[in-house]
């Protein structure tokens, strides 16, 4: 088991190297490569937050977005949300 931090894109693809076959084969929790995938999972989450961060998209372009995706109109939102023009 050779784990170590993450200071650069090197050594962040080969992180994702060294786990990406356990994603396939799961391993059976308790055993080291269950312990082994769990550290590095955290590791490469905590490099991805700091390095390639999401932020979070605008309320209403979102509700636009999912509205859109639905085929929903205004005039469906009007059931739960109340009259048009608050929609």
């Amino acid at each position: 088991m050779n784990i170590r931090p993450i200071h650069n894109e090197t050594d962040y693809r080969a992180a994702l190297k060294a786990v990406s076959h356990l994603f396939d084969n799961k391993p059976e929790r308790g055993t080291p490569d269950s312990d082994f995938l769990e550290v590095m999972i955290t590791l490469i989450e905590a490099y991805e937050t700091q390095h390639f961060p999401v932020e979070l998209p605008d309320p209403i372009e979102a509700i636009t977005f999912r509205m859109e995706q639905s085929g929903l109109s205004a005039k469906d939102l009007e059931p739960a949300i109340g009259r048009r023009r608050r929609v």
